[in-house]
């Protein structure tokens, strides 16, 4: 799951600091992650696990690091890491 959350972060995420050097628990908000990039990724990891995310959930807080990204995936779809590729 976190291999998928760090691509799709990657991909859609527009950080200034290579999500590679991040550790999981990093402010994604400082490594340059903005409100846009944080709803492309929303999107991409909806895509990507096959869930979506309630409105009670679309906040910073939400977003603000993989491990933060993680929990909510957890809280969604327990078993959400069998369903990415």
């Amino acid at each position: 799951m976190i291999e998928t959350i760090r691509r799709l972060l990657q991909e859609n995420g527009r950080l200034h600091t290579p999500i590679e050097t991040l550790s999981d628990s990093a402010d994604l908000y400082e490594a340059g992650l903005t409100p846009f990039a944080a709803i492309r990724t929303m999107l991409a990891i909806e895509e990507a696990f096959d869930v979506e995310f309630p409105v009670a959930m679309l906040r910073r807080q939400s977003f603000v690091s993989v491990n933060a990204i993680v929990s909510c995936l957890n809280e969604l779809a327990p078993h959400a890491d069998r369903k990415a590729a």
